[in-house]
């Protein structure tokens, strides 16, 4: 018999979703705000790294010279067994012009170029000699000229004087620029003769115009700088003579005369690219279209459209593989922080999710007692998450769009994939937290009033082998990257290193809470009043839940002090290159190396403003050492540097490098012109340890342009502020035969600028190297200071998930904690006594957070610091050429102590505002007769 409508159940009254959400707004505006904040970081972050991974390798292909970047492809002219006028017909102006343009499109993306900085032609490759007797010659030697017929050249250079060049190939013409017409001592209308290949007879060039190169340091005039200025170069022999070099710029149409010259002539055509439409993704991509135009497809491509000699030659995949090493040094190290910081923000989700389930754990069992089944409750609870969290994650994901742009600041570039995984993964697990949380401690019946805290808690063997695997991951993870490094990026364990190794560290310290507690609970009990037991008491049973709070803050506070001591690495790195690099804060030479200061320098230099010490030196490079000990090893040779022994050592120890005493160089007293005769006294020297090996004990002789004397041995330093290498003998500069003081180096807060005009003043040839200006060269690459400010993120989002993680933790049990202040005001406790006795209660934890936080972050770098080398995220040069071997990773006393002071300094403070709060409430609602709690 079918149901009538009556017999249908009865519609509820209200929707389950929307009654939680009316009855408490301010939860649920509390988790849209965690998770908007989470999920707009873990949004944000690949749109962070793609930007700045795209800016650093359009910064390095824009920042390159020209030179370095530019795609060069050359072949040889028509094969000689052609005559003359079918080689000319290859090589006329609208031949090459159509073989540039097929060439241009067959280059492989993501190659792109500038058409308007691309120039073609014909050149000679070995220069021809200009025959002329009225050219100018220097010292006897005739200037020498390369032909060549670039294209466009109306469009890159202004004609002055006489007119453009038109001519033929039997009667070229050509242009000259402004500085070669001047060095050359050409005009309109000059004709310079050069020899010929096929006939006897020269070739003879008419110069009709005088041309300004617009935009000289363009890649048109870069590339080849002889095309723009003209060069004076010499000639080693037993005397040395100059002779000029030049460029004559022939017309397109006069370019096939280079065939009847002796010159080597060869077809070129040169491709600038364009970096504006690259991204850190293109890079591998970049580099096989660069293998394949080398000696690959592609080049059999061009070879059928130019010729079978063609040939590509360039630097710019040099560029790319140096990007791509420095991204695949810095990757891994950045991936450190995130995974450190998304295990941080996992807990206190996580942690959230506990708190509204605590809150709510008497509705949910009267909803079991009452035949509640477990995946209704699950799905209602579901229902209440997703729709806090589905519109604000994707708020979060528009967000993250709109603020992240692409490096050009278009609408595109950025792919939109990573940032919706991320977001959808924050989403789902906000989601997920509660629901599932309430299921499992609901999944059956409990009973109530039993005791749940951290003393009485038992571990269960699920727990056991959870901390068993964590730890031998841990382990493992910390072995590997000890073992490999972090070279491989796409080894995720590596990474998550610190994260395990701080897990292990929280579950250790909840194993081993209940302990501290019963030794502090003897002595406890001897103290005057009740506040201090109490406290130790009410600490103790804190519910078994608080391992998600000692997790988030260990956690947290072992992440900012990674991350702390990765920049402070950084920093120091940077420091001591730049210090390395100069010796002082400042650093005077002289042109080349032995050119002598002139006289009043130092003067002036010691009353420019800011200058607090002047060093002196003499150095004198590449002097001979030749070994005692055996005359089969040779000689070897070290800057030999002659110093002022008390203002050097004041150096030394302001600088810390190399520090000695002065009484070590002492003066012989036996120096100056007196002293030339006397080539067997004895200097005393401060060596590096290399120079040691070499002198041994024995005084050795030393031969240099300062005077001939030994030295020996009286101190060995790893370094020393005046030469930057680990060869060096210092000795005192009065006892040398010859002095001049050669360097200058400069201690003080002085202004970059006044000491450039006091020593401009002096001469115009001395160089300033100022230490701060060396180091912020060291940080040229967006790469660099996209990964550092990506580790500032994680510092202050390991610092804000702390903070709500003492939050959450304290209103975990703050209805509890009313309830008690209220009773125990009915027996006379006072609002300064409830402040102690709540600060007392939460100090425990955050003490054995912070001190967990402390121990973690100082033995987690030692123990990874093997494995991670700072040196491409803190210097901007290959190590080769940088002062630093290496940048290690070192513990910051800062970054341990203050995160960890300041956890401990917060719990105390919101434990004092939880207690000032609750004075200010009345206790009538806690005081009700019959109240469970």
């Amino acid at each position: 018999m079918p149901r009538s409508r009556s017999d249908a159940p009865a519609r509820p009254v209200a929707p389950w979703v929307r009654t939680r959400l009316r009855t408490a707004p301010r939860a649920a505006a509390s988790l849209a705000l965690l998770v908007l904040v989470t999920a707009y970081l873990a949004a944000a972050l690949p749109r962070a790294v793609d930007r700045y991974e795209a800016e650093g390798l359009r910064h390095d292909v824009r920042s390159a010279a020209p030179r370095d970047s530019v795609l060069e492809l050359t072949t040889q002219p028509p094969a000689a067994n052609l005559t003359l006028s079918r080689r000319e017909e290859l090589l006329a102006p609208g031949v090459l012009q159509d073989q540039r343009d097929q060439v241009r499109a067959l280059l492989p993306q993501p190659l792109r170029t500038d058409p308007g900085q691309s120039v073609h032609g014909i050149r000679t490759v070995e220069r021809v000699t200009g025959t002329d007797a009225w050219l100018p010659r220097p010292d006897g030697l005739p200037p020498q000229f390369v032909l060549s017929s670039p294209s466009g050249l109306t469009e890159h250079g202004t004609l002055t004087k006489g007119r453009p060049a038109a001519g033929t190939p039997r009667a070229p013409e050509a242009v000259v620029t402004a500085e070669t017409a001047g060095a050359l001592r050409l005009k309109p209308g000059s004709v310079v003769h050069v020899p010929g290949g096929v006939t006897p007879e020269p070739v003879a060039v008419t110069i009709t115009g005088i041309v300004e190169p617009r935009g000289p340091e363009s890649p048109y005039w870069a590339v080849e700088p002889l095309l723009r200025t003209p060069s004076f170069t010499p000639v080693v022999g037993e005397e040395i003579r100059y002779y000029w070099q030049a460029a004559l710029l022939l017309s397109p149409a006069s370019a096939p005369a280079v065939l009847s010259t002796t010159g080597e002539p060869e077809v070129y055509f040169r491709f600038t690219p364009t970096s504006d439409h690259l991204t850190g993704r293109d890079a591998d991509r970049l580099s096989t279209a660069l293998d394949s135009l080398s000696s690959g497809p592609d080049l059999v491509k061009v070879r059928a459209v130019v010729g079978p000699t063609a040939g590509l030659t360039t630097g710019l995949d040099t560029i790319v593989d140096a990007y791509r090493s420095m991204r695949g040094a810095i990757g891994p190290v950045v991936a450190v922080a995130v995974f450190g910081i998304g295990a941080v923000a996992a807990v206190v989700l996580a942690m959230t999710g506990g708190l509204f389930v605590a809150r709510r754990d008497g509705e949910l069992a009267l909803l079991r007692s009452r035949g509640a089944s477990l995946t209704g409750i699950g799905l209602r609870l579901l229902g209440e998450t997703a729709v806090v969290t589905a519109p604000t994650a994707a708020l979060a994901l528009g967000l993250a769009v709109a603020t992240v742009r692409p490096p050009d600041g278009g609408s595109d570039g950025i792919p939109l994939g990573p940032s919706l995984l991320a977001a959808l993964s924050v989403a789902l697990f906000a989601m997920l937290v509660l629901p599932v949380r309430a299921v499992v401690l609901h999944r059956r019946p409990r009973l109530h009033g039993g005791r749940n805290d951290l003393v009485t808690a038992r571990p269960s063997p699920r727990r056991a082998v959870l901390e068993l695997t964590l730890l031998v991951l841990a382990v493992g993870a910390v072995a590997s990257l000890r073992l490999r490094g972090t070279s491989d990026s796409g080894d995720h364990l590596v990474s998550a290193a610190p994260v395990l190794v701080g897990a292990i560290a929280a579950l250790v310290l909840v194993r081993i809470y209940p302990l501290p507690l019963r030794w502090l609970t003897r002595p406890a009990r001897r103290l005057r009043g009740a506040i201090g037991p109490l406290a130790l008491a009410r600490a103790g049973r804190a519910p078994s839940t608080g391992m998600l709070p000692l997790l988030a803050l260990v956690l947290a506070l072992s992440t900012t002090a990674f991350g702390g001591s990765v920049l402070a690495g950084v920093a120091d790195a940077r420091d001591r290159a730049a210090l390395l690099a100069t010796g002082a804060d400042a650093r005077i030479d002289g042109p080349v190396a032995w050119t002598p200061l002139p006289e009043g320098l130092v003067a002036s230099v010691r009353g420019t403003a800011g200058v607090r010490d002047l060093a002196p030196v003499q150095i004198e490079y590449g002097v001979s050492l030749s070994s005692p000990q055996s005359s089969s090893t040779g000689s070897t040779s070290a800057p030999l540097v002659g110093v002022d022994p008390a203002s050097y050592a004041r150096l030394t120890a302001g600088t810390d490098l190399g520090p000695f005493p002065a009484e070590l160089l002492a003066s012989t007293g036996k120096g100056g012109a007196g002293a030339v005769a006397d080539t067997e006294r004895v200097l005393p020297a401060v060596v590096s340890s290399t120079v040691a090996e070499r002198l041994g004990k024995t005084p050795l002789k030393v031969v240099s342009a300062s005077g001939t004397f030994r030295v020996k041995v009286v101190a060995v330093r790893s370094a020393t502020p005046a030469v930057p290498g680990a060869h060096f003998v210092l000795v005192n500069g009065a006892d040398l035969t010859h002095r001049a003081t050669t360097t200058l180096l400069v201690t003080g807060p002085v202004d970059g600028d006044a000491l450039r005009s006091v020593v401009k003043a002096k001469s115009r040839t001395l160089s300033v190297a100022m230490r701060g200006e060396g180091r912020a060269a060291y940080v040229n690459s967006p790469l660099q200071s996209g990964a550092e400010e990506v580790y500032l993120g994680a510092i202050g989002a390991g610092a804000g998930y702390a903070v709500v993680a003492v939050l959450l933790s304290l209103l975990h049990g703050a209805p509890e904690r009313r309830a008690l202040l209220a009773r125990l005001r009915t027996m006379g406790l006072t609002r300064k006594q409830a402040r102690r006795l709540l600060g007392l209660e939460a100090l425990p934890q955050a003490v054995l957070a912070a001190v967990g936080g402390l121990l973690v972050g100082w033995a987690t770098v030692p123990l990874l610091a093997p494995g991670i080398d700072l040196f491409q995220l803190a210097l901007a040069t290959t190590p080769g050429l940088a002062p630093l071997g290496s940048a290690p990773l070192r513990a910051d006393p800062w970054s341990l102590l203050l995160p960890a002071l300041a956890a401990v300094a917060l719990t105390g403070l919101a434990a004092a505002g939880q207690a000032w709060w609750a004075g200010r409430r009345g206790s009538i609602q806690e005081l009700r007769a019959g109240d469970a709690r």
